[in-house]
Formats: structure tokens, sequence, C-alpha cells
């Protein structure tokens, strides 16, 4: 606890609104200087290439989802294993925890990163590229592939760097990686005329300097130190992984959401139709970072607490970050809908065909902002209290096993909005089957994330 104080975050006794604002407001910052990263890769790849650029640099896309998803696994499974493994004061362990956590990830990551390069054309064609987009898949995948394994290490570092009381520096992290992205993208595409291939050779090394900067974080780190411990290394990454599985399976979700939909829009509007649904899986990560942060700002608290046995705390934590999830999503959904052909216009024109059917589709889809917000803070509790359970069925009910049918259903019920509403109803009957079994858990501050 005493090092906690020092840190500036008294998870124990602190204010909880204190707290959470004090994690919060550059958490946000960050993640929204990394969503930023995804959205002007968009606007120079569209502005420099055209819709066939973005729509090539979409078909990636999942990739580039699952290996976020390998990192926020092992950072989110970490970081609450480690903050109950803190509040009870055995350093060491947490120390292990996190420490294991980089060795896996890389372990997993450099076999990805392998398969990859050795079979970049069929890896493109498995993802949905045509003959057209293919020559840009290949240069955007070839050149981005290297820099994931930086961007693991950058995802279990953000986690745990908040966690050991330095939000301000995982907020820096993001921001350094978003400012370096955007200042490569724009000399690589339009100087340098390098199309999506400078797209890609920015982001991966805007990544791999985030990488490198939450590696270094733990050399004058407060409490968390990396070392070469491997004392039960199985167990351990075990229960990681069922902590932060759901993570995981989020990451997967939103790749299936672009595969899915990218077949759906190539079907029903050819590669019009997945220009302009590009540019709605462009402004998705503003989704999920605005949210994901919500939900990784009360984590920290709700973990800690959770270790201490504390239930007000860890109730008025969940309730805040339940509140604030709802006010972003309504902001977010307000933004995309009002504003959507100034959205457009900074990727493709309006004039375009896939700029028209954008316009056209940008405010239905719009309406899953408010939903997932509320949907990833529900999964964030239930990751927090080791609920891995619960995070896991309605991650895959949000992102597979209700979008998928409906992706197939909508359009059938409406040629016009259909396609563009499938995403928006998951998230609605997500939220309402979350509510029906949160409402029916006989005891649900029965902690068990030990």
């Amino acid at each position: 606890m005493k090092e906690s104080i020092q840190a500036g975050l008294d998870y124990a006794n602190g204010k909880i609104s204190h707290l959470f604002g004090k994690i919060f407001f550059p958490t946000l910052l960050g993640m929204l200087f990394t969503a930023l990263i995804t959205i002007v890769d968009g606007i120079f790849v569209g502005q420099g290439v055209g819709p066939e650029g973005i729509a090539a640099v979409n078909i990636i896309a999942p990739l580039y989802m699952i290996s976020t998803g390998i990192g926020l696994m092992m950072g989110i499974g970490a970081s609450v294993r480690a903050g109950v493994s803190m509040a009870e004061g055995d350093y060491k362990r947490t120390n292990t925890l996190v420490s294991q956590s980089f060795i896996t990830a890389s372990t997993i990551m450099t076999v990805i990163i392998s398969i990859v390069l050795i079979f970049p054309e069929r890896i493109c064609r498995i993802l949905g590229s045509s003959d057209l987009l293919l020559p840009h898949a290949l240069d955007y995948l070839e050149w981005l592939i290297p820099g994931t394994l930086f961007l693991s290490w950058s995802c279990i570092g953000m986690m745990v760097i908040r966690l050991d009381g330095s939000p301000k520096f995982a907020m820096m992290i993001n921001i350094v990686s978003a400012l370096l992205n955007i200042a490569g993208d724009y000399i690589l595409i339009f100087p340098l005329g390098m199309g999506v291939k400078g797209a890609a050779i920015a982001t991966a090394g805007s990544i791999a300097i985030g990488g490198i900067m939450a590696l270094l974080y733990f050399r004058k780190s407060y409490i968390i130190k990396l070392t070469a411990d491997t004392t039960a290394f199985v167990s351990n990454m075990l229960s990681i992984v069922s902590i932060g599985s759901s993570a995981f399976v989020t990451e997967i979700a939103m790749s299936v959401m672009m595969f899915t939909g990218n077949y759906v829009f190539m079907n029903y509007y050819g590669d019009n139709g997945v220009a302009a649904y590009s540019i709605a899986c462009y402004l998705f990560p503003l989704f999920f970072m605005m949210s994901n942060a919500v939900a990784q700002s009360a984590q920290p608290i709700i973990s800690y607490n959770v270790g201490i046995n504390s239930v007000s705390r860890v109730s008025q934590a969940f309730q805040l970050s339940k509140c604030v999830a709802f006010i972003c999503g309504i902001a977010v959904c307000l933004f995309i809908a009002f504003c959507a052909p100034a959205i457009v216009n900074l990727f493709i024109p309006t004039s375009s065909e896939a700029g028209k059917l954008a316009v056209d589709g940008l405010p239905v889809f719009s309406v899953c902002a408010v939903f997932f917000a509320l949907n990833i803070a529900y999964i964030g509790y239930f990751q927090s209290v080791g609920w891995a359970g619960y995070a896991m069925i309605f991650t895959l009910l949000r992102g597979v096993i209700l979008l998928v049918p409906l992706f197939y259903i909508m359009p059938h019920i409406s040629h016009q909005w259909g396609t563009w509403s499938a995403i928006p109803c998951a998230e609605l009957l997500t939220y309402l089957i979350i509510l029906f079994c949160y409402r029916r858990i006989k005891t649900p501050y029965q902690f068990i994330a030990r």
C-alpha cells in the first residue's frame, strides 16, 4: 500500500471518482490517439491512393486486430491478477505475472509473423482480397506485420503501467506513437508516393517505438519490475489467459465483424461497398478505444479492491464506469450521425459511389456506439472481478453468435439500410441479454479473482 500511495493512486482508500478521473482522462486521451493511428491511416490512404487503397487496408485489418487481441489478453489478464497480488502484498508474484505475460506474447507473435511472411498471398486471399485489391493488400501486409510484435508489448505495457500508478506515461506511449504515425504517413504517402506500403511502414515504425517505450518504463517503475522468473509459468499463464481471453475474443469479434462485413458488402455492392464499409471500420476503433478507456480505468480500482474484498468500492467503481460509458456512447453516436458527410469526405469524395453509400449508411451504423460502450463496461467489470466465463460468453454473443447471422438476415429485411444495421442490432440484443442475466445473479459481488 505504501508504494501505491507514493505513486499517487491509493486504490484502497482514495475517493473512487477521483481515482477514476486520474486514470480515465490520460487513458482516454492516449487511447484516442491510438484510434487516431488507424483513422489517419485511412484518411491518408483514401486521399493518396483512393477507395481501392482503403478497401485493401481493411482486408488486412482483421490480422492487426488479432495481434492487438493477443497483447490485450496478456495485458488485461496480467494486470487483473497482478492487481490482486499487489493488494495482498505479494510483489514477487506481481512481477512474475507481468514478466511472463511479455514472454508469452512475444513467443506467440513471433510464430504468427513467421507464418504470415511465408504465405503472404494466401493470407490475403483467405482474408477476402479480390484480384484488384491484392497488390495493395500484399504491400500493406508484408510491411505492417513485423511491427505487430511491438504492438503486443505496447498493449501489455499500457495495462500494467496504469496499475503501477503511471497512467500519464501510458498515455504518452499512445500519443508519441500516434504523432509519429501521422508524420510518417504524410511523408511516405504524399511526398515519397509510396501508397499503402508507406502507410504500413509508418504504422509499423510508430508502434515499434511505443512497444520499446513500454519496456523501458520498467527500468524505473514504482512497484512492478520485469524479471526472468519462470516459477509456476504454466499455471500463471492459464490464470492470465482465463481472465484476459475475453479481451482477445473482443478483438477476434472485431476481426469477424470486418471479415464478414467485407464479404457481405462485396456481395451486395462490389469493391465500392467494401470501400464504404471500410470507413465504418476505420471509425470503429474510436468506439472501442473510448469504451475500453472507461473499462480499463475502472479495472485497476476494481481488481485491487477485489483483492481486499471491499464490496462497496467495487460497486461504486462499476456504477461510475457504466454512467461514463453511456455518456461517451451517446456523444460518439451523435457526432457520427450528424457529421457523416464531413467524415466521409475526409477519406474519399462524397460524390463517388463508395462515398454515397457511406454517407447513407454511417448514421445507421452509429447507433451501435451507445450499446457497444455499455457492453464493454459490463464485460470489463466481469473481467476485473474474475468472472471470465461471463465476459467470454457476452463477447462471443455481440461479436460472433449474433453478429454473423444478422449480417445475412438484415439485408433481406431492407436492402437499403439492412447491411449497416447488423452491428447495431447485435450490440442492442447483447445489451438486453447482459441486463437480463446480470439482474439474476444472486451473488453479484462474490469475487473469485484469486
